[in-house]
């Protein structure tokens, strides 16, 4: 049974419960966590004024730059040739932003990257001491000093007339990194893959954070934890409406080995090509 947890932060039971979720589904969906309600909700107002102002233009990313505004239909999943329906904005530490949306979107950056940590605790915590011991360093201490964390602001416009056949929100895919926590979109879609290849809505109400395991995590752990598959669907016939999505990507430091012969600069360059984001 593909059963993805809704788990109380607060929760005695919490860090248990949210590896067993991770280990048997790839997600676990929080519930009374730290981000601030508010905060998100002037994110999702600001970022949409954003995209719907012709001059996000100006902030498209210099040539061969991770950072600043993608147009539509800059991305690929790996292996799949038909570009994404999305557009969005890549936000580092160093990362210029819009004044309007600046200041609220290096807080919840903080905020959100404050939380992978705890959770990354949680995992370590909770882990069999033999998947443990076969990390290079624990994982709150992978991303101790990180810079390549990645929040990125999607933009789902309306599904026009005139896509590609076959054309997504997003194609089915893994994460490169080693958690993603998703602030809840403004519209439904996510859906994870389960081992028999069946789809399953991710459960994730507004307020609430859904977290996935990523490529790295899975190597990292030699398989224990597993990267699931998941993508956006097209919304259904009546709901042709624009959806936001707000995650942040986990990533340790550069230098952090993954696995032997591989560390988190090698493999992020490698996937960044598959998807069409280098060159």
């Amino acid at each position: 049974m593909f059963a993805i947890d809704s788990i109380d932060m607060t929760d005695p039971q919490a860090p248990a419960r949210f590896l067993a979720s991770l280990r048997d589904t790839g997600f676990a969906v929080l519930r009374a966590h730290p981000i601030d309600a508010a905060l998100i909700r002037r994110l999702h107002d600001g970022w949409a004024r954003f995209f719907a102002d012709p001059a996000k233009h100006r902030w498209t990313r210099a040539p061969g730059s991770q950072s600043g505004y993608f147009p539509f239909r800059s991305e690929n999943a790996k292996g799949v040739a038909v570009k994404d329906l999305k557009e969005f904005f890549h936000v580092y530490p160093d990362t210029a932003l819009p004044p309007g949306v600046a200041d609220d979107t290096r807080e919840i950056y903080r905020q959100l990257s404050d939380l992978g940590t705890t959770l990354l605790g949680w995992i370590q915590e909770e882990l069999p001491a033999g998947i443990r011991h076969r990390l290079s360093e624990p994982l709150p201490a992978m991303v101790a000093g990180s810079d390549r964390s990645l929040f990125r602001v999607l933009n789902y416009p309306p599904v026009g007339e005139d896509a590609e056949p076959g054309a997504v929100r997003a194609a089915a895919h893994e994460d490169i990194n080693l958690i993603t926590l998703l602030v809840a979109g403004s519209e439904p879609g996510l859906e994870a893959r389960d081992t028999a290849g069946r789809w399953h809505a991710v459960p994730c109400d507004a307020g609430m954070i859904a977290v996935n395991g990523g490529d790295m995590l899975a190597l990292a752990t030699a398989g224990y934890l597993p990267a699931t598959t998941h993508r956006v669907v097209n919304p259904m016939a009546g709901r042709n409406t624009p959806r936001q999505s707000m995650p942040i990507f986990i990533h340790p430091r550069p230098e952090v080995r993954l696995a032997p012969g591989r560390t988190a600069a090698d493999y992020l360059a490698e996937r960044l090509r598959e998807i069409g984001l280098a060159d």
